[in-house]
């Protein structure tokens, strides 16, 4: 028997609001013991500005050349940022860190290209996991993407395993998915045995956060406002909804920008808010109908879970029940940072992170790379 640890993990989205996820679970890496403290940090405005610099030279980068200079800049910056977090967290929890067993560092991913018949995937996330493990003196798990990707899978999602040790937590089996909508939305299936099922369904705040943006109207549609005043051009979603990669079978993930603002291009505000809107949970309601059994719930996590619009969307488009994950006593914000602790223990044991049904490897493997506290 394994003991279980405090292990924390971190988790800041493509959506890129500034918003640093850390969360603290105590975990063998395959059940929940318990949940510890966990918080919302912020970036300062500075890093936030590398980071987006990072997402523009990436789109002109494509994985073809020398990285562009601003990564080391980006990477350093939220690497130090993100363990001035953990800090805090670990001194208001009352423990110390030497009682922390691992952190789990996703980083920033910047750039994801899965894989195609003609090429292969790639995937580059910004995190320094040497400098951290040096700055908090703990063991760091990260790159939890790239092995997957080199050995043909999507390299996403990778929160399928956490999320079927939640459903096993609250007793919850083939008829309730889970539904995480950050900057893409992804969708867990598990049988309540050893199936387990997951892809990318589509978009989620990503294009409707650029959107608003684009319009200098804040950085996102707040509480679905502009949405609710807008109709939906159906006619315009039909036509998306013909998109090639809505239609193709799982295994498979997305990009940030693989799908974009520009969907609503020629549309008022209000309507181009509620038509990316109504197009998230069109693209759900699709998702659904690829998994082995349609399921009547979904168990809704991540930032979008706030919009209520968006909600409302996906009950009325998918015919489902919807469920936001805090309503069962889940933190439905820190599910992915829970989910990189989780995974961190995972790798510290070489448990599988990733699986043929939810990224596409031929068997069951295990990632993530673990670095320790250079000796002084």
């Amino acid at each position: 028997m394994v003991d279980s640890i405090w292990s924390i993990g971190l988790m800041t989205g493509t959506v890129l609001d500034g918003n640093i996820d850390v969360a603290m679970l105590k975990t063998d890496g395959e059940k929940v013991q318990e949940f510890g403290p966990a918080v919302l940090a912020r970036y300062q405005p500075e890093v936030i500005e590398l980071i987006r610099e990072s997402f523009d030279a990436a789109q002109l980068w494509q994985f073809q050349g020398p990285e562009p200079a601003v990564f080391l800049q980006a990477e350093r910056a939220l690497t130090e940022a993100q363990c001035l977090a953990v800090r805090e967290l670990v001194e208001q929890s009352g423990l110390s860190m030497n009682e922390i067993g691992v952190v789990g560092f996703h980083g920033q991913t910047v750039l994801h290209r899965r894989p195609g018949t003609e090429q292969a995937g790639k995937t580059r996330q910004l995190g320094d996991g040497q400098l951290m493990a040096d700055l908090l003196g703990v063991p760091v798990a990260y790159d939890f993407r790239s092995a997957d990707v080199a050995a043909g899978g999507q390299g996403a999602p990778l929160a399928p395993i956490y999320h079927s040790a939640l459903l096993r937590r609250i007793k919850q089996g083939p008829d309730t998915a889970v539904l995480n909508l950050g900057g893409v939305a992804n969708i867990t299936w598990w049988d309540g045995n050893d199936s387990l099922v997951a892809f990318d369904t589509g978009p989620a705040n990503a294009p409707l956060n650029d959107f608003i943006n684009s319009h200098g109207l804040g950085d996102m549609d707040k509480d679905g406002v502009l949405a609710s005043r807008g109709v939906v051009d159906e006619e315009k979603l039909f036509q998306l909804l013909q998109h090639p990669y809505l239609n193709e079978a799982y295994p498979k993930s997305l990009d940030r920008f693989d799908f974009s603002a520009a969907m609503a291009a020629g549309c008022t505000v209000e309507n181009g808010a509620a038509l990316l809107t109504a197009f998230t949970a069109a693209a759900v309601d699709k998702a659904l109908d690829k998994l082995p059994t349609r399921p009547g719930q979904l168990l809704v996590c991540g930032g979008g879970r706030h919009n209520p619009v968006l909600m409302s969307q996906l009950a009325e488009r998918a015919s489902i029940t919807v469920v936001q994950a805090d309503e069962i006593g889940l933190r439905g914000d820190m599910i992915e940072a829970e989910c990189f602790a989780y995974l961190a223990v995972r790798t510290l044991r070489g448990l599988p992170i990733s699986f043929p049904t939810t990224t596409g490897v031929q068997m069951p493997m295990a990632g993530g790379q673990s670095v320790f506290p250079a000796v002084s």
